[in-house]
């Protein structure tokens, strides 16, 4: 066993995963009680996650507090998705919002991308698309794989902005080869509708391989309602087994 730190040590954290979870659950829990922001992080989600504990979502929510309080732009988002689902916390999409805005403001990728789905939708706070196009532009612009798809919408469509097709597909094959489900999926259109088959079906293949089921339905609507039949006949990979 490690020893008393007085910091949060990634390395040796994974040299106790690797004995135990219970065995980081305790590292961490150890360090949370320190006073670490990361550490109370990290003891947060597995309290979420009954990671090496039994699960407590409440626990969570005093732990992602605590480390919000030190200004950790993690814990600030994860506030917000547990006011968003009701992890330990009563559903509060008020206090989901300000949580995600405090998360993007400090720079987190996830911040500003889920603080872009609520103004987008208008959920919790007033509806912004502007607003909501800036902030999944941020998030892009860090590599944030899943914004770089949302975006693109944007530019595909012409919302809050010029109409730029290139951009946007350019954006949706960055999303696909970062692996979000959703870009791959629509770059697997652009594909078809360029006359790249083969490319599509694996590109499509691999997104709905990780996608909800919810997803892969509408999705199978989107393709059948496309005028191009090659993209219409993607529309049997929705109908699995996928491999």
């Amino acid at each position: 066993m490690v020893g008393h730190v007085t910091a949060f040590d990634v390395e040796a954290f994974g040299t106790e995963l690797t004995t135990s979870s219970a065995a980081a659950h305790a590292y961490a829990l150890r360090l949370a009680k320190d006073g670490d922001a990361t550490a109370q992080t990290i003891v947060g989600q597995m309290f979420l996650d009954g990671q090496g504990c039994d699960a407590q979502p409440s626990e969570a929510v005093y732990w992602f507090m605590q480390a919000a309080h030190l200004a950790s732009p993690m814990a600030m988002n994860m506030l917000g998705r547990c006011h968003e689902n009701g992890w330990g916390a009563v559903v509060n999409h008020e206090l989901a919002a300000v949580w995600f805005r405090r998360a993007a403001e400090h720079g987190l990728d996830w911040g500003m991308y889920n603080y872009a789905h609520v103004l987008e939708q208008g959920r919790g706070v007033r509806e912004n698309r502007a607003a909501a196009f800036e902030w999944f532009g941020r998030a892009a612009a860090l590599g944030h794989a899943r914004a770089m798809c949302f975006l693109a919408r944007y530019y595909e469509h012409g919302w809050e902005t010029a109409q730029d097709v290139l951009r946007a597909y350019a954006l949706y094959e960055a999303s696909a080869n970062a692996g979000d489900y959703r870009g791959e999926c629509a770059w697997a259109s652009v594909l078809a509708g360029q006359g790249r088959h083969d490319e599509a079906r694996a590109f499509l293949a691999r997104g709905l391989s990780k996608a909800p089921e919810s997803f892969i339905s509408a999705m199978k609507d989107v393709l059948l309602a496309d005028p191009v039949s090659e993209v219409r006949a993607l529309s049997s990979l929705c109908d699995g087994p996928l491999g």
